[in-house]
Formats: structure tokens, C-alpha cells, sequence
């Protein structure tokens, strides 16, 4: 009692606030017991819990605070915010609905905004007693869907490009073919023809380059092909081209031995014989104007390569001198070094036929998940090593495991090429499809390797990263 009369007596210095609250808290009692008659049970719920939390804003206000508690006024703030938004967020009664209000529209027209009106949120919100439209949530889209939709509307290469790059190619092709003849008549070029992504159906984004290929006819009889496995480079990706019978057919027989070195047909020295005339020899500028387009040799590349520009188009056509023997296509392609007879051997042709052919017989989607992981790959600073050939071998190697790859499962076979690729490059080792001792990877050093493991790796748990 003694408590009590105290905490009274601390209520009345208040400037007589206690008799106040003691009235107030009086009506609300009989509020809250005619409530239930008045507005009924739902209406009672709604005064009983806004009363409550009246009555404790009043008596956090009017209650001491405890003098060694810093943070009192700051708790008393915040539950007062806490009180405030339980009043906001407490439903309203729906208002009983009439007979006569079933004919009316229950949405009145809106008012056409006028341009420059700001949008007053209370002129927009809803009568009291109407019901509200809820706004139906964002779908999220599976990653089924981000793929399809990624190859649609992302992948695509502009229509001009697909029509005039091959026109432009095949023209300068043609201008080069009667070049090499009126030139060199004495060696036996095959006929040109292009090769790329592009005349595949497996090109991406923009059709910008494009391979010019020159076949170098050889006799069977004058040469042989030594792997590249048993030679001092020990690399089975790579294959010599070796004269023989020179007791019987002496050098000068093959129009080819002014391009050896030792007894092997040296992939460097046609290369550079062949950059001379394209740099030196060809009239560029005639050709381009009758075409309608500028060519330009590059100089200072190792490799065989024109820069052409047209109004709508600009395209980097490189041409690459050919051999092929004993089912094998190698071409003049040589590392980086001291050694200049090596002949790179190219499984481009057979990958895109086998991947084609696994389509054709189940209906696969091997070429969509293919062209989807090549964009990825071309627009990633980190990854753009990592497209075309390894790609394509490792959906090879997939296809062998039996997996289903209907366009349905184009997902899940998405997020297993991911994975697969990331357990290749933990090994540092990915297996040709068609001859598994040549490593895919050994042209990578071990800083591309563990930055393309750690993007993909990242990308396992949210693959649709890759896709923006």
C-alpha cells in the first residue's frame, strides 16, 4: 500500500496529471464494455488493442525513469514507434455492405493523369469499404527460362552480318584464288573455302571473323606424317610432315621441298612465304574498292590475317594453309618457339559433326547449350580462352555418360558442364574427345587456369551470374 500511495503522490506532482489519467482510463473502461454491444466483436478487438496501446504511451510518458539506465528514453522511444505502427497496421472493420450498393461498380473509373501532376497517394488509394486489387508478385523465372531467354534475345547475330560476311568472304576468296595462280602456278593450292562458328549455326553475338582455309596438296608417295608424341616435342596435339624416298625421288621432285627444313615440311617457313605476298604483293586497295570495302594485311602478326571494313560490317578474315593425310586435318599453326615443322592437328570439323549428329538422333539441345556457353565465354574477360573446342569436348564427353539432353533438361545440363569444367581445371587437365592424350588445357598457363576455375566455381551456386 505504501508503494502504491507513493507512486499516487508521484502522480499528483504532475500538475494534477494522475486525476486525468484515472478519468481517461475510467471511460475507456466503459468503452471497452459497450464496446462489443456497439460495434460488434471484430469492431471490440480493434478499440480494445488501440485502447491498450493509448493507455501505454500514457503510462510510458507519465512514468519515472530509472535515473542509471542511459538508454531509457532511447527504449521508450522505440517502443512508442512500435506502439505508433501497431495502430496503423491494425485492419479496419469492412463496412456492411447494402443491397443497393451489389449495383454499383465496385471500381469507379480512374482520373487520367495530367501531364507534370505529381501522383497524391491518398486521391489514388481506395474508398474505405472497397475492396482493394491486389498487385500480383513478380514472377521469378527459373534458370530454364533465364537460358531461353538468354538465347533469344542475347545471342542472336545481327541479321546483316550473317548475310554480308560470308558474301564479302567469299569474294575475297575468290581474288586471292586467282592470285595464287597467276602467281605460284607451279604449287598445287587447293581450291579456298571458308570455315567458322558462323556458317555452323554456332556463332555468337557478332560475326566478325571468319577462317580462310588454303589446302596444300601433297603426293602420298613423297611424304609421311610423324607424331608429334615421338618427336623432342612430346606433344601429341602437334605432327611433323616428313619427305621420304629421297634416294629414288631426290629433292626437287615435290613442288613442296622449297619449303623444308632438314627432311620435314616446315609449317613456318610456307606461312611466312605466304605473308610476303599478302603483304607485299597483292593490289589491297583495287580488290577492296571493287568490292566496296577496305582490306588491309596485318604486318605484324604471325598469323595469315586480313582486316576488313565495310560500311556495315568490319571482319578479321585469317587464312590458314591446310594438309590433309591419313584422316587427319593439320594445320599450319606452330607454337611459340624454337621449333618451326610442326603442323597443329584440328578436330574442329568432327567436333561439329559429332555434336550435330548426337542432336539429330535424340532431339538434343547440345548446340543451343553450346552457343549459350560460347556467348559466355567470348564476353568474359576471364573466360574467353575457355570457349569453342574445350566447350564442345567436354558436352562430348557428357554425351557419352548417357545424360538426357532434351531441350526440358537444358538447365541442369548447364549446371553440369559448369561443374564439369570446374573439375577439369582443378586437374589442370581436360582429354581430347577424340584422342585422349592431348591435354585441351596445355596451352593455358596456372594463373588462366585458377582464374577461370575460380569465376566458374562461383558461378556453380548462382549460374545465371554468367548470363548478365
Amino acid at each position: 500500500m505504501a508503494a502504491f500511495w507513493q507512486q499516487r503522490g508521484r502522480r499528483q506532482d504532475h500538475g494534477g496529471l494522475g486525476g486525468v489519467i484515472d478519468g481517461l482510463g475510467s471511460v475507456f473502461d466503459v468503452l471497452l464494455a459497450n464496446a462489443r454491444l456497439v460495434l460488434g466483436v471484430s469492431g471490440a478487438a480493434v478499440l480494445a488493442i488501440a485502447t491498450l496501446a493509448v493507455k501505454k504511451l500514457i503510462d510510458r510518458a507519465t512514468s519515472p525513469r530509472d535515473e542509471g539506465d542511459p538508454k531509457a528514453e532511447q527504449k521508450t522511444l522505440e517502443e512508442t514507434w512500435q506502439d505508433l505502427a501497431l495502430i496503423k497496421t491494425t485492419p479496419k472493420p469492412p463496412k456492411k455492405q447494402r443491397r443497393e450498393d451489389l449495383s454499383k461498380p465496385l471500381l469507379s473509373p480512374a482520373r487520367p493523369l495530367v501531364p507534370g501532376e505529381a501522383l497524391d497517394p491518398r486521391a489514388s488509394s481506395a474508398p474505405l469499404g472497397a475492396p482493394r486489387v491486389k498487385s500480383s508478385p513478380l514472377r521469378c523465372l527459373t534458370l530454364q527460362e533465364k537460358l531461353l531467354s538468354h538465347h533469344r534475345s542475347r545471342l542472336a547475330v545481327p541479321e546483316i552480318q550473317v548475310s554480308l560476311v560470308p558474301q564479302l568472304a567469299r569474294s575475297i576468296s575468290t581474288q586471292l584464288q586467282s592470285f595464287l595462280r597467276s602467281k605460284c602456278p607451279e604449287l598445287p593450292f587447293g581450291r579456298l573455302f571458308l570455315r567458322g562458328a558462323l556458317l555452323d549455326g554456332l556463332e555468337v553475338l557478332a560475326a566478325d571473323h571468319i577462317h580462310l582455309m588454303l589446302p596444300v596438296v601433297l603426293d602420298a608417295g613423297l611424304w609421311s606424317l610423324i607424331p608429334g608424341e615421338d618427336t623432342v616435342v612430346r606433344n601429341p596435339h602437334y605432327w611433323m610432315i616428313k619427305r621420304v624416298d629421297l634416294g629414288y625421288f631426290p629433292r626437287g621432285c615435290s613442288p613442296w621441298d622449297r619449303f623444308m627444313v632438314g627432311r620435314y615440311l616446315s609449317s613456318n617457313v610456307l606461312s611466312e612465304t605466304l605473308h610476303k605476298m599478302l603483304v607485299a604483293s597483292i593490289n589491297w586497295p583495287a580488290i577492296g574498292g571493287l568490292l566496296g570495302c577496305v582490306i588491309h594485311p596485318v604486318v605484324a602478326s604471325r598469323e595469315l590475317k586480313l582486316e576488313v571494313k565495310h560500311d556495315q560490317v568490319e571482319l578479321s578474315i585469317t587464312l590458314l594453309p591446310v594438309v590433309e593425310m591419313e584422316g587427319k586435318v593439320l594445320l599450319a599453326v606452330p607454337p611459340e618457339g624454337l621449333v618451326e615443322n610442326l603442323w597443329l592437328e584440328s578436330f574442329y570439323r568432327a567436333e561439329v559433326s559429332k555434336v550435330k549428329e548426337l542432336d539429330a538422333a535424340d532431339s538434343g539441345a547440345r548446340q543451343r547449350c553450346l552457343r549459350i556457353l560460347n556467348g559466355v565465354c567470348r564476353s568474359h574477360p576471364t573466360l574467353h580462352k575457355l570457349g569453342g573446342s574445350p566447350v564442345t569436348h567436354v558436352i562430348l564427353h557428357l554425351s557419352d555418360s548417357g545424360s538426357d539432353w532434351a531441350e526440358e533438361s537444358l538447365a541442369d545440363r548447364f549446371q553440369q558442364v559448369l561443374e564439369e569444367l570446374v573439375a577439369y581445371l582443378e586437374k589442370g587437365v581436360l582429354p581430347s574427345y577424340f584422342n585422349p592424350k592431348i591435354n585441351l588445357f596445355s596451352g593455358l598457363s596456372e594463373e588462366e587456369i585458377d582464374e577461370m576455375g575460380f569465376v566458374l566455381y562461383r558461378a556453380m551456386s548462382e549460374p545465371e551470374l554468367l548470363l548478365e
